[in-house]
């Protein structure tokens, strides 16, 4: 898959640095997928959850972050649409973001 954009996770871990080795592992396992169908992300990210709209809920550090992707699985790309602490999770409305 290719992930767009590395950047949001990087803004997102200078500011949270206990996030950034999670982050990398995370953007390094999504980067090497090709995945063609939500089950295929759960049966690798058992703590994912599939949301509407082809996109997935990942959990970062036991929960204590999250990231909302978009994946478009014909053209195997992963659309970062959120990263944030729980706390801001629960203000959006992951359909929409």
């Amino acid at each position: 898959m290719r992930v767009i954009a590395k950047s949001t996770l990087r803004d997102f871990w200078e500011i949270h640095r206990d996030a950034e080795q999670t982050l990398r592992t995370w953007y390094a396992d999504v980067e090497a997928a090709t995945w063609r169908t939500p089950m295929e992300i759960k049966a690798q990210f058992g703590n994912a959850s599939v949301v509407g709209d082809n996109r997935v809920v990942f959990n970062i550090r036991g929960n204590k972050y999250r990231v909302v992707v978009r994946f478009n699985y014909a053209w195997q790309v992963a659309y970062i649409r959120f990263v944030g602490t729980h706390e801001q999770y629960n203000l959006i409305n992951v359909e929409v973001v």
